[in-house]
């Protein structure tokens, strides 16, 4: 059985893009949470903040996240916010291999700066925001076991390297 790979970091900075790569490259299935809790819920993750708060959305998803990661041989995709719930955070550094996927906050901020699907960032000041977040995250996303800095790297590259750092585990 081989463990899972999780990716973490900011969000915009690739981790489903990438993941659904690496996964078809390696024959892993891919799991988005954040695609699991809305299917669970039967809500945008946008809808699940307006009607019932962010506190319930992290409830459900460290639910949904610790069941999924029970599984074997996936390419997990967390939320920007996973990472930060110890319970989860815990798990997955005791049974995955985890990669925390770094990238410039301007280049973040122009990736998401045109989505409605981030209630976090639906403020006039996006990329203000963008850098409070990365400043209250960046030091506990540094607990991963592995760290890329895709700044300047091609999708490739990057997926190359991923896919490197998982099977020396």
């Amino acid at each position: 059985m081989k463990k899972n790979l999780v990716l973490l970091g900011m969000m915009g900075v690739g981790k489903s893009t990438l993941g659904i790569t690496v996964s078809n490259k390696q024959g892993m299935e891919f799991i988005d949470t954040d695609l699991a809790i809305e299917k669970k819920c039967s809500m945008k993750i946008s809808e699940i903040f307006d009607k019932k708060g962010e506190g319930f959305f992290r409830l459900e998803e460290e639910k949904i996240v610790l069941k999924v990661l029970k599984r074997n041989n996936c390419v997990v995709a967390l939320g920007g916010g996973t990472f930060l719930n110890k319970t989860v955070r815990d798990y997955i550094l005791k049974n995955n291999v985890s990669i925390w996927l770094d990238n410039k906050l301007e280049t973040l901020h122009r990736r998401t700066a045109w989505n409605k699907k981030r209630p976090l960032l639906e403020t006039k000041n996006s990329l203000q925001k963008i850098n409070i977040l990365y400043a209250e995250r960046k030091n506990i996303y540094k607990m991963a076991n592995y760290k890329i800095k895709c700044d300047g790297l091609s999708k490739k590259d990057i997926v190359k390297k991923i896919i490197s750092i998982y099977e020396k585990n």
